[in-house]
């Protein structure tokens, strides 16, 4: 590649994917903007060459957990949270993920409460990187608030007005409803990855049931009253009836992230919610828990976002399957993954190509049908 400067540079020879039509073209930045589209090869002789492959907007991700898989390893074992911070970071990059928001359960649902153990950590942590400008990506939080359990508002509030908190979401994963409506396989769940005996179980099982009659109506409530004077959106999580999409809109959620039900998403989808569904499941084709198919509600129209979830390769791979296996076009499939959460967490400078937005690009090629990053620029900075 041509030695550019950062502050300007011209690429061309390339499949641009633009809101509403792909052309082969050039582009170029100035001080981080796009700030030219023009359709044919550039005449400048520096220019870095696409070599005809296809360039979109940085990927957006709204809701992933990877950070817990380099913060815990193993069992038991505790990596240095600022090395596992940068370590999940440059692989969210290389994935093609310029902006994230690194999604944090605030409150325990589980005997183990792993998450509530690095939860402190993982928050200070990342608002260091975020202040010293350590990452690749650009990093936001997300927290979501388990409310029907007992800790979660003491916990909420102690992080409630730090800068890199962008957006929240409700959750209640109380069995026998919503996520785990089939209470069977959220023992089998439970028993193999808390290592409980059935009598513990059954102990957990009836303890998650009081908490929620204690805690879940007192807790929503607060965050609501607190939302109401914050410009913060708001998300649900795991809508599985009409009556939970219904509630969620009129609370002032506007995200419906995995709802598990076509029920749910048409709900959602008529009431003008935007639904967020996990692209592990489109690519491994159903749920790990049961519910309804993302591809399913691909098929209909329901799908406006994809998330990561647990695997951040499977964001760019999952839009790419959209447009081979689903329908989609090109520019459709690829604003799930960019336009779309960009515009759902209240950002208009970047998941577009167009002339005055960040240039946040991805420069990628398709082998086989699978999409291999060769390229990566955050702020027209190249960061993998």
């Amino acid at each position: 590649m041509p030695v550019t400067s950062e502050d300007s540079w011209v690429l061309t020879h390339a499949k641009l994917v633009l809101p509403h039509e792909v052309i082969e073209g050039s582009l170029r930045v100035e001080r981080g903007v796009i700030s030219a589209i023009d359709p044919g090869p550039a005449a400048v002789p520096e220019a870095i060459d696409g070599q005809q492959d296809i360039v979109i907007p940085g990927l957006i991700e709204l809701h992933t957990d990877n950070l817990e898989r380099h913060a815990v390893p193993r069992p038991q074992v505790r990596w240095p949270m600022l090395a596992a911070v940068l370590a999940h970071d440059a692989e969210l990059a290389a994935a093609g993920i310029t902006t994230v928001f690194d999604s944090l359960q605030v409150g325990s649902a589980s005997t183990a409460s792993l998450r509530q153990q690095i939860f402190e950590d993982c928050v200070d942590t990342i608002e260091q990187v975020r202040s010293d400008s350590l990452t690749k990506a650009e990093h936001f939080l997300h927290f979501r608030c388990e409310i029907s359990t007992p800790n979660m508002l003491e916990r909420f509030h102690k992080y409630a007005d730090i800068d890199g908190l962008r957006l929240i979401s409700l959750m209640d994963h109380t069995p026998g409803q919503r996520q785990w409506v089939d209470l069977d396989k959220y023992r089998r769940r439970v028993k193999k990855l808390d290592g409980l005996t059935d009598q513990e179980l059954d102990e957990h099982i009836q303890q998650r049931y009081v908490q929620q009659q204690q805690y879940a109506a007192h807790n929503e409530r607060e965050l609501i009253a607190w939302l109401h004077h914050r410009n913060l959106p708001l998300a649900t999580h795991d809508d599985a009836t009409v009556e939970h999409a219904q509630e969620a809109f009129a609370k002032g959620a506007r995200i419906a992230e995995f709802p598990t039900t076509v029920e749910a998403a048409t709900t959602a989808n008529a009431l003008g919610m935007q639904i967020l569904m996990g692209a592990p499941n489109l690519m491994l084709g159903g749920s790990h828990s049961g519910n309804v198919a993302t591809a399913a509600l691909a098929a209909q129209g329901l799908v406006d976002i994809l998330s990561s979830d647990y695997v951040p390769t499977s964001l760019l791979a999952g839009a790419i399957k959209l447009y081979s296996d689903i329908g989609y076009s090109l520019p459709d499939a690829m604003a799930t993954v960019t336009a779309a959460p960009a515009w759902a967490a209240g950002f208009e400078d970047r998941g577009e190509i167009a002339v005055g937005k960040r240039a946040d690009l991805v420069r990628l090629r398709l082998q086989n049908g699978i999409p291999l990053v060769q390229s990566v620029w955050r702020a027209g900075r190249r960061v993998a």
